[in-house]
């Protein structure tokens, strides 16, 4: 059986936001590279995103968080393996609007294989 390499999550925007976009998994290595893009929300501000434990729209605790978007874009390399992330479903990416405003989720996708 082969493994799967790469996995594309669509992150539809959330609170009208205008927030849509996309995280791609790549499986570097045994570890797991995602690299965020999605509309920018206000100009310089992180926004924090992380993988979640459920599904959208309300997913519910942090699994693993990544760097924070600025400007709509991010990259985090994660120490866990697609396949692991795979047998750990469900798991839903979540971008929120800023880390004040940390309960405003702005987009949210769930991961499929």
């Amino acid at each position: 059986m082969m493994k799967k390499k790469e996995m594309v999550v669509i992150l539809n925007a959330q609170n009208a936001s205008g927030q849509n976009g996309k995280a791609t998994l790549l499986d570097v290595g045994g570890k797991t590279k995602v690299m965020i893009s999605v509309a920018s929300g206000a100009s310089g501000v992180a926004q924090p995103a992380h993988i979640h434990v459920g599904a959208c729209p309300n997913p519910g605790e942090v699994k693993y968080p990544f760097t924070s978007p600025i400007n709509g874009t991010s990259k985090t390399m994660l120490d866990v393996t697609l396949m692991k992330l795979k047998e750990e479903f469900p798991l839903a990416i979540n971008v929120h609007k800023s880390a004040q405003e940390a309960k405003v989720y702005v987009a949210c996708g769930d991961l499929k294989f």
